[in-house]
């Protein structure tokens, strides 16, 4: 995408964390910023701090509730040019000792929530001269999480979605429809409080993600991993054996990284 000044971007799970981050800096950028989120008042908030920015109550979960929105949304100026998929949550702990409404929670919100919201406003991105699809999803969705079983199969799922999506929209002649995966870190919002970066790796700014995120669809950038090195410790994991792979994962505490959570487990951004 050429630049950003005028374009409509959707952004959900905007109401804080990195959706915050996340439209301040498309605005910063000239986008026409709407935000979306299950609390409205939190969407107000920060659609109030940006100029021509408008706030919307979206139920990612909800079917019926993304068909209103977005009708409305294109009712008040137009067609969707950039669709962030931020919203997602987390529940951290034993797999057996999470309430099993919890884990499916996680897939509807993480997973199912980032197809819904997508195969709504498919129509609209294909229509335009030139549009942009973000999912967050995690640097999860490439290893084991123990503590966090629900939430990296989530990740996993929305990662083979996104790149099953931008392959597919090449072979139907969509090439101006760019799609990216962003997949950090923890980030430092809350969300994963308590949780202990592994080795390599250290805690993540909303900003320097949202930062990262703009300028992967300013550069039509497939993949963006934060922080950078996680690139070579994953090309690592490529080469070994399974085995050794598992003690290198062990090693660098990945394995034990959610045993402490304690985070907010509700809307927000990935990590």
């Amino acid at each position: 995408m050429r630049t950003l000044n005028g374009k409509r971007v959707l952004i959900t799970g905007g109401g804080g964390g990195l959706g915050r981050a996340l439209a301040q800096r498309f605005a910063q950028a000239g986008a026409v910023v709407l935000v979306s989120d299950l609390d409205l008042a939190a969407a107000a908030a920060i659609a109030a701090e940006l100029k021509g920015a408008a706030a919307y109550s979206l139920d990612v979960t909800d079917p019926i509730s993304i068909r209103t929105v977005h009708d409305r949304i294109v009712a008040d100026g137009g067609l969707i040019d950039v669709l962030v998929n931020n919203a997602g949550i987390v529940f951290g702990g034993p797999f057996a000792s999470v309430p099993l409404d919890r884990h499916q929670l996680t897939l509807h919100v993480n997973l199912g929530g980032i197809v819904n919201v997508t195969h709504a406003c498919m129509p609209d991105l294909i229509a335009r001269p030139e549009a942009h699809v973000v999912n967050v999803v995690s640097a999860s969705a490439f290893i084991p999480l123990p503590h966090g079983a629900a939430y990296a199969a989530s990740k996993w799922g929305a990662l083979g979605f996104t790149e099953s999506l931008r392959e597919e929209l090449k072979m139907l002649g969509h090439r101006h429809v760019g799609v990216t995966s962003v997949c950090p870190s923890y980030i430092d919002t809350g969300l994963f409080a308590g949780a202990t970066p592994p080795v390599l790796t250290r805690w993540l700014t909303a900003d320097e993600v949202a930062e990262a995120t703009v300028r992967a669809v300013l550069r039509n950038q497939p993949l963006v991993m934060l922080p950078r090195r996680l690139r070579w410790l994953l090309a690592l994991g490529g080469l070994l054996p399974w085995p050794i792979w598992r003690r290198v994962v062990a090693w660098t505490g990945v394995s034990t990284s959610m045993s402490g959570w304690r985070g907010r487990g509700r809307k927000a951004a990935s990590g």
